[in-house]
């Protein structure tokens, strides 16, 4: 569908190019969120993305309001962006997200210099708010409502470069856990189209991706409709997805263990192009906390999946999510969450100190566990599954790992770089247009954070 953006760019056209900055916090589904901003400011104005705030005509701030202290380092970036406005009274500014959300007008009302203020489910819309901006004709341009499905309706075609990238397959969250500001940022869940889903997929496809990760607060909820009335759900996307042509490797978060199901297991089981790596977030080990969380299920239940996961795809390597820390969690508590993690063995982690979101039930419990309790809890937490996943790391050393090339090595000049089914980085010598192809890769030493290894057999590797 062609966007109001279009005929604004159309009165528009003699202008020249103008220039954007996008500073982006938060999750994958932000990250998500800011290309196809970029994508749409690019077809409706001519904007092209730069790397640095100074040289920029439009900033757009793109936040998260779930780790701590969300709204002050937002409005930190703020103050250093008007020091830029200052200088360039024509500089427009821009706050969207999950703090935007939240916050609406009173960014502006702190802030005043911030001329647009928009939610995640609104982003389509930023076109027509540039030419409502105050000192133009028009009103103050807020808007962090949840229109379902609009804003999808409405994005152009994605552009990526590289061999990776990100679709969005559902939004928000009906879960209401306790601790989580989702719900009420992003609104309650909604599935895209399963149509427009793999269309999507079809384009990236075309422009040399590889490999795609299916987005979503909720991501194994995911129900689409289809052309013809029907819902196909998760595990059916999932063989559609690595049906299309040129799609190497499937992944998917972030997943709720409740939504788990043997046909999703089954298809862990069926589909080689999905990946032998799995996000699956439990939060605690503590059966009490879960309740308290509002998470719906227990350590046992998880566990089953678990163990399910594993009879169906041996080696398969998972990670988690975290929180420390959380209301009434009480020392025996928190061991139990290190049993847990002890029987799973997770591979990674991504774990925080509790901390109380505005508006959500569990800012309204006593926050009783001490600061230094949480952190001494969360190092004891992060130190062993930092020992989980360097043993998994020395594991790999002497086998021959599948890497997809993603570009030049970071930090190894002459090398390039790829990554392994199990999400870690490998910096190896090899010629740079093995870019975009799945290699052979012997791994020879597992470094701290990432992998070195030798090309196998270079001579045979054929590149396109």
């Amino acid at each position: 569908m062609e966007s109001d953006a279009r005929q604004i760019d159309l009165n528009d056209g003699n202008r020249m190019p103008r220039k954007l900055f996008i500073q982006t916090f938060g999750c994958q589904m932000n990250e998500y969120d800011s290309s196809r901003m970029a994508d749409l400011l690019r077809e409706s104005h001519g904007y092209e993305r730069v790397d640095t705030a100074p040289e920029a005509d439009l900033l757009l701030l793109n936040t998260c309001s779930v780790r701590e202290k969300a709204q002050e380092k937002v409005f930190s970036q703020l103050g250093r962006w008007k020091q830029l406005k200052d200088d360039n009274g024509e500089l427009v500014i821009g706050v969207g997200g999950c703090v935007a959300s939240q916050e609406g007008g009173m960014i502006r009302k702190r802030a005043p210099y911030v001329d647009m203020v928009f939610g995640p489910q609104t982003v389509h819309r930023l076109p027509a708010m540039l030419g409502d901006l105050p000192g133009r004709g028009g009103q103050e341009a807020v808007d962090v409502s949840f229109p379902e499905n609009e804003k999808f309706d409405h994005l152009p075609p994605p552009r990526v470069s590289g061999a990776r990238a990100y679709v969005s397959i559902m939004e928000g969250c009906s879960k209401y856990c306790t601790f989580c500001v989702v719900p009420y940022t992003r609104g309650t869940e909604f599935s895209r189209p399963f149509d427009d889903v793999i269309e999507e997929i079809v384009r990236l496809s075309g422009q040399g991706v590889r490999e795609v990760t299916l987005l979503g607060q909720n991501v194994n909820g995911y129900r689409g409709a289809t052309h013809d009335g029907g819902i196909r759900e998760f595990s059916e996307l999932l063989h559609y997805v690595a049906a299309v042509e040129g799609i190497d490797r499937v992944r998917y978060t972030t997943s709720h263990p409740i939504e788990f199901s043997d046909r999703l297991v089954e298809a862990h089981a069926a589909i080689p192009e999905l990946v032998a790596h799995l996000h699956l977030p439990v939060q605690s080990g503590s059966d009490r906390i879960l309740s308290s969380m509002r998470r719906g299920y227990t350590v046992q239940q998880y566990l089953e999946w678990v163990l399910k996961l594993r009879e169906a795809v041996p080696g398969i390597s998972l990670s988690s999510d975290f929180i420390v820390g959380f209301p009434g969690e009480t020392d025996q508590d928190f061991r139990r969450t290190l049993s847990l993690v002890e029987q799973v063995r997770f591979d990674q982690s991504y774990s925080f100190i509790y901390s109380p979101r505005p508006g959500t039930p569990a800012s309204e419990l006593p926050d009783d566990v001490g600061m230094e309790t949480k952190r001494m809890r969360l190092a004891e937490l992060q130190d062993r599954i930092r020992e989980f996943a360097a043993g998994y790391s020395r594991d790999m050393v002497g086998t021959e790992q599948v890497v997809l090339v993603e570009g030049a090595a970071k930090k190894h000049a002459g090398q390039i770089s790829g990554r392994t089914e199990n999400n870690r980085v490998v910096n190896f010598h090899g010629p740079a247009g093995l870019v975009g192809h799945l290699v052979p890769v012997t791994i020879t030493e597992a470094l701290p954070n990432s992998l070195k290894g030798c090309l196998d057999a270079p001579e045979s590797v054929q590149v396109a």
